[in-house]
């Protein structure tokens, strides 16, 4: 191939893998991590720990290879991200247009509080503590727990409250 600058813009640019294996490689790591964090891993409340940000690096090196293989040229990389970018676009809008969709790729809300009890079962299974609920009613307002009609930790993590009307 030419060289320009002394590189070889062939091997450079070029597919060093073929593009169906990028493809069949990205779309299987995304559908696999896509589960093991929908699934697997628990929600914050609606912050970034640096148990976060380790698992993110973690994940991110060791699914590396299983999606690349031994791809060498910017434009494998390019088709990878791509691959993963459109994964991504396609299931938000396929969530937005069909509720079965966005039933399966969001988690469903999970009350936490109701008519002023707290439901403890639904804490343990967000490994939710008494302390971490205090703090995010008192951020909505609330001084005691008669005060909440419902109480519900989102997908995203956050806390929302519904108060009684008195």
């Amino acid at each position: 191939m030419a060289t320009l600058l002394g590189l070889d813009w062939g091997q450079l640019l070029g597919f060093s893998v073929p593009p169906a294996e990028i493809i069949i490689r990205g779309t299987a790591m995304y559908w696999f991590l896509f589960l093991v964090f929908r699934f697997v891993v628990r929600r914050e409340l609606g912050g970034i720990g640096i148990g976060d940000i380790l698992i993110m690096v973690v994940v991110a090196d060791a699914s590396q290879n299983a999606m690349a293989g031994e791809y060498t040229s910017i434009t494998d990389g390019f088709l990878l991200v791509g691959t993963l970018i459109s994964w991504n676009v396609l299931l938000d809008w396929l969530a937005f247009r069909f509720a079965f969709i966005r039933s399966f790729a969001k988690p469903p809300s999970l009350l936490l509080v109701r008519h002023g009890r707290i439901l403890k079962h639904n804490m343990r299974r967000e490994f939710i503590s008494e302390d971490e609920l205090w703090v995010k009613l008192r951020e909505a307002g609330v001084e005691s727990l008669e005060s909440v009609k419902r109480a519900y930790v989102e997908a995203d993590g956050q806390i929302s409250v519904i108060k009684e009307k008195h």
